[in-house]
């Protein structure tokens, strides 16, 4: 199976694990994975953010590890990727208002391509009218009022599900990336063997 290409679309202080562990695992099967931040280059940096939960009303938030950028947002050519990965975290709520973004958003939902979306991701999503509606989608609790007004159905996931609804995956936060990643793969066709 030839390999896949995904573009990952990060923010400042964007979830490290659903950055790193992701890239990682879908690199391990020969995937290729671009992580692209608006106005940014290949080699950048961004601060990523580490969300937990810790006995308090809602999560906490610590700086995570910087990430080096692998793609310059600005030379991203749409048509070479198969799948999109809004990751979650802190960066969708400011990137999710570019119109760069939503365009590659638009893109992927008009193409039918797999959309992956986790966390917070899902707020760039229902930036773009008609990608989540008439979904089922799981996301961070807190989006689940967003995710009413976009026409989606929230879907109140365990830490550790995935949501596979047609070619959209989704998830909960980062206690779900082995799930979340696994879905990914059947979505993308990649079929692991275990002997």
């Amino acid at each position: 199976m030839p390999a896949k290409k995904i573009l990952m679309l990060v923010g400042e202080f964007t979830e490290e694990y659903e950055i790193y562990v992701y890239q990682q695992a879908m690199e391990a099967v020969g995937h290729i994975v671009h992580v692209v931040c608006p106005d940014k280059k290949a080699g950048q940096l961004i601060a990523t953010s580490l969300h937990d939960f810790e006995g308090h009303q809602t999560y906490t938030e610590k700086l995570g590890h910087y990430f080096q950028l692998n793609k310059t947002f600005d030379e991203v050519n749409l048509d070479e990727y198969d799948a999109v990965y809004a990751a979650g975290g802190r960066g969708p709520e400011y990137i999710r208002t570019d119109k760069r973004v939503q365009d590659m958003v638009r893109h992927f939902h008009e193409n039918d391509k797999p959309i992956f979306t986790i966390c917070h991701g899902v707020q760039i999503l229902i930036a773009v009218d008609g990608v989540v509606r008439g979904k089922r989608v799981g996301a961070l609790g807190a989006c689940e009022p967003e995710v009413i007004l976009a026409g989606g159905t929230y879907v109140d996931l365990s830490p550790t599900e995935a949501l596979v609804d047609g070619k959209m995956v989704s998830a909960k936060g980062w206690t779900a990336l082995a799930a979340f990643i696994r879905e990914c793969l059947n979505v993308l066709g990649t079929k692991i063997v275990l002997d």
